[in-house]
């Protein structure tokens, strides 16, 4: 008998707006040991299928109408209350795609790892605080945090996004679930923690024979990973079967689409590049911080950026990638004056930005502008599509009322989104969406330095792909130089003229894009693209064999 078998799962959300059939018929089986993986688009309802498990869906508007989840037997859709928190406190565990929203910010990070092996009322394996601590320091070692002990008692707002991942990683497998749903755990991570962290996952099957979800738009690590793939579209089951069946021999136009949506080898690009015409030039920069959390012990200071020195030309669009906490989106703010540097001088066009006060740097902010990580964070909640696009041209005096009407449409055009959408919030759009609204803020000023930290990890294969040929056209139109920052190798290759190596604190490596990749001189940088999935399940595992 399979651990998990879903059968006819239908889950509905019932809005102002009418019905949404987020799950509609949905059947498969998870065996002891086994991975399923589970591929779609955003909005697929690959999420809200396994939320619906564990009854993490808001009710209303969510409903579950009909269908069977047995675990072991029991039907998990008809758990009572104390029931399910058994199963969450024992057999199944969730590791959630945003750690931020997730994790307890009035609470350190050791704190939230040991509460269920100390508090929890339903616990099988319950233990003292001495001994939770030192699993939980063992388990932070384990997914990659540096100096565990030390980061036991540090906050969630202390790590960089690829870290608070980890942090969730760990506390998902703290209790040695016999069931692991992954959501997305992987898309903050660069590729060497994504390898030790896929291998974590692959170690705990074999030593505790632990059934695996894994909810990924990635699908180089589907490829290594899963035992079988199951593809959702519109809250339907599209394809399902074997990977090697999936990723060879798919019957489904939808299956195909993703498939050639993966980002592989390198792009012939139009040279962009405009020599000797330097736009960006930085010398010996340094951004460092006091680390303060710890009381009573002498303030330790951590050099995030620690001497670095680069230039970029005008037209050009220079990739730097690193490992989490190698100090790159630092290094993009503290280009843009938006992180306070210790030492070094930033110019842009010739002209010194050092030291410049905040009104000294708003005729700046006009020429320099941002695309952060994560679009949902950087939007204001509170601000419409139209008053977000309008807000950076009133403020800089490039629209008036009569114009700004007109202006805001043709941005909406450049990024690809309806007019009718201009009234919406951040909340009524998908995550690829969202991205599109803050690309569209960022060329709003018709800037000619964007700094793109992170713009597409959170996205699955095709709207990356879009975003990505969005990003090329708007640089191609405008005239845009840009700083590409990005865990992700394969979208830096085909994306950027020049690539920049940062590892803690310090630039390593950099060369012409397809000279680095052919040729790499430093043993971190071989490593990094060694560790790049393939999104071919023969190739990915003789891969993963060979480490």
């Amino acid at each position: 008998m399979a651990l998990l078998e879903v059968n006819g799962l239908k889950v509905y959300f019932h809005t102002r707006n009418g019905v949404v059939k987020a799950v509609d018929d949905v059947s498969f089986t998870v065996d002891r040991g086994e991975t399923l993986a589970i591929v779609g688009e955003s909005g697929s309802g690959k999420s809200v299928t396994c939320y619906s498990l564990l009854d993490l869906l808001p009710k209303p508007p969510a409903k579950i109408e009909g269908g069977t989840a047995l675990f072991d037997g029991e039907d998990l859709l008809r758990c009572d209350a104390k029931r399910m928190r058994h199963y969450r406190g024992n057999d199944i565990a969730v590791i959630f795609q945003d750690p931020m929203t997730s994790l307890n910010p009035y609470i350190s990070i050791g704190e939230q790892l040991i509460e269920p092996l100390i508090y929890h009322p339903d616990i099988e394996r319950k233990q003292s605080r001495e001994d939770a601590r030192a699993r939980a320091i063992e388990l932070l070692d384990e997914v990659g945090i540096i100096n565990p002990q030390a980061r036991f008692d540090c906050y969630p707002h202390e790590f960089s996004g690829g870290m608070r991942q980890r942090v969730m990683i760990a506390m998902a497998l703290i209790n040695e679930p016999r069931l692991l749903i992954c959501d997305e755990p992987t898309t903050a991570l660069d590729v060497t923690i994504q390898a030790q962290i896929l291998e974590l996952i692959k170690k705990l099957q074999q030593t505790r024979d632990v059934a695996v979800i894994f909810i990924s738009h990635d699908l180089g690590v589907v490829a290594g990973i899963a035992d079988k793939v199951l593809v959702m579209c519109e809250g339907t089951i599209r394809e399902a079967g074997s990977t090697d069946s999936i990723f060879y021999n798919s019957q489904n136009d939808y299956t195909k689409k993703l498939l050639n949506a993966i980002p592989e080898g390198a792009k012939t690009l139009p040279s962009r590049l405009q020599p000797d015409n330097l736009l960006v030039e930085v010398t010996n920069l340094k951004t460092h911080f006091t680390d303060h959390s710890k009381a009573g012990r002498q303030n330790k200071v951590i050099k995030a950026v620690n001497g670095v020195s680069l230039e970029i030309q005008r037209g050009e669009i220079l990739g730097l990638v690193g490992e989490s906490g190698s100090g790159k989106s630092t290094l993009g703010r503290s280009i843009l004056q938006l992180a306070p540097t210790t030492a070094g001088q930033v110019s842009f066009s010739g002209n010194p930005l050092t030291g410049l006060g905040s009104q000294q740097m708003v005729p700046w902010r006009r020429k320099m502008q941002m695309i952060f990580q994560d679009p949902y964070a950087s939007l204001n909640p509170r601000m419409t599509v139209y008053q977000t696009l309008a807000e950076p041209l009133l403020y800089h005096g490039l629209a008036n009322s009569k114009t700004i009407d007109q202006q805001i449409r043709q941005l909406m055009d450049d990024v690809g989104l309806a007019h009718g959408q201009m009234r919406k919030y951040p909340h009524e759009f998908s995550g690829g969406q969202r991205q599109r609204i803050a690309i569209g803020r960022a060329i709003a000023t018709k800037p000619e330095l964007i700094i793109a930290d992170e713009p597409v990890s959170a996205l699955d294969v095709t709207i990356q792909a879009q975003i990505l040929d969005l990003i090329l056209n708007l640089v191609e139109r405008h005239n845009l130089t840009m700083l590409f920052i990005s865990h992700d190798l394969s979208v830096v290759r085909c994306i950027s003229d020049r690539v920049m190596v940062m590892n803690k604190g310090v630039i390593i490596e950099q060369g012409d894009t397809e000279t680095l990749w052919e040729n790499p001189q430093q043993a971190y940088t071989q490593q990094l693209l060694k560790a790049i999935p393939i999104a071919d399940p023969r190739l990915e595992r003789s891969r993963l064999s060979s480490l």
